[in-house]
């Protein structure tokens, strides 16, 4: 067998807005949000605050049960069972199940977590969990495409899944970071971040490189850089998030990209960062965008389900308005982002996301073709 590449087979999507992928898309095209407002005393934090929350009840632990019923539905596109011991399971999460933290369960520790959803599914192999603040998603996806073209594994189920709770959100209230409106993401008036949670999960296979069909989606290139800037503030000049981007883009070029979905949080900092290291890695003419104005902050399934709807859209000819976008641009750099649905005939993407602690991921998505 000559090079092998990660190849995506299924995908889903469960979230405030919907339960499927293509659902969410199409939902998503419409300008539909799921944020809305939620009282501080029904949460016993310290201010009201707008965020996604999935209305469909999920038994306790939460987390645990919506992971589990993304993975499922996946699973259930596929034409054949993957075989248990040759696959491996990737969770990528920043919280896990901490709504357990007072209740002594053990299931409150993120491999713990991983290990019951694996038993779930039958599955043999011990789990992984990928745990790098709000990086964790795209950073997952990266793990997953070394194991599969090391030949460590040939399927890989990478399920990225946040259920929100008090200690979550009063945390980002410690940090005044939430935003009491909906998101405006690169708004010259955003002031902060919407919260939200979903799970979402994509299944990868190890394929031989001259084996992949036009309308495959492969996981090209993948990078991750920490900069090590400060505990919760992004890197001003960019740095990790630059240093991802160039190293993705090796061997690619600016004009193959459809769009580049930035993490966009519509914090002050982020976008601020993002600008800057879109600008210093040379794309500054690809369009970008951010998804957090339809769904909030996933955090540790943003990556993943950012990069589900990133597919859709591409298979759509389309790149998607950001939605809080009002056309007055707040960052200093002069990036292309679209407050409407616009075209597209490209057929490759980017997926840039940051986190706590200087952590920046990237990845290059690309639909057929051998590179």
């Amino acid at each position: 067998m000559g090079k092998r590449v990660a190849k995506v087979i299924a995908h889903h999507a469960l979230t405030p807005l919907a339960d499927g992928s293509l659902e969410n898309y199409r939902l998503v095209k419409e300008g539909r949000s799921a944020v809305q407002h939620h009282d501080a005393q029904e949460w016993n934090v310290g201010e009201d605050f707008m965020a996604g929350l999935i209305a469909t009840p999920f038994a306790s632990p939460r987390a645990t049960n919506l992971a589990l019923h993304s993975i499922r539905c996946a699973l259930e596109q596929l034409s054949e069972p993957l075989p248990t011991s040759d696959t491996m399971l990737i969770i990528s999460t920043t919280k896990g199940n901490i709504e357990l933290i007072n209740h002594a369960r053990a299931d409150v520790r993120l491999g713990a977590m991983a290990e019951q959803i694996a038993h779930e599914l039958g599955l043999t192999r011990q789990p992984v969990v990928v745990s790098n603040a709000c990086t964790s998603g795209v950073c997952a996806q990266v793990v997953a495409q070394r194991l599969l073209t090391a030949g460590v594994c040939r399927y890989a189920i990478v399920c990225g899944v946040e259920a929100q709770s008090r200690f979550i959100v009063s945390g980002f209230q410690s940090f005044h970071a939430l935003s009491p409106e909906p998101c405006r993401p690169f708004s010259k008036n955003r002031i902060g971040l919407n919260v939200g949670e979903a799970a979402a999960t994509i299944i990868y296979a190890a394929t031989p490189a001259e084996d992949i069909q036009p309308n495959d989606w492969v996981l090209r290139a993948g990078a991750i850089r920490n900069d090590a800037n400060h505990i919760s503030g992004p890197s001003r000049t960019g740095e990790g998030s630059y240093r991802a981007l160039k190293a993705v883009m090796t061997g690619a070029k600016a004009d193959e990209l459809a769009f580049i979905s930035l993490h966009g949080t519509a914090t002050p900092y982020n976008d601020e960062m993002e600008s800057i290291a879109v600008d210093r890695a040379g794309l500054i003419d690809v369009p970008i965008g951010s998804l957090k104005g339809y769904y909030g902050h996933t955090m540790g399934a943003a990556g993943v389900l950012e990069t589900i709807l990133s597919m859709a859209a591409v298979d759509d000819h389309t790149v998607l308005a950001t939605l809080g976008y009002d056309d007055e641009l707040g960052v200093s750099h002069p990036v292309k982002v679209a407050s409407t649905n616009r075209s597209t005939d490209k057929r490759a993407f980017l997926k840039l996301i940051s986190g706590f602690g200087g952590s920046n991921a990237a990845i290059r998505m690309q639909k057929g073709g051998v590179q």
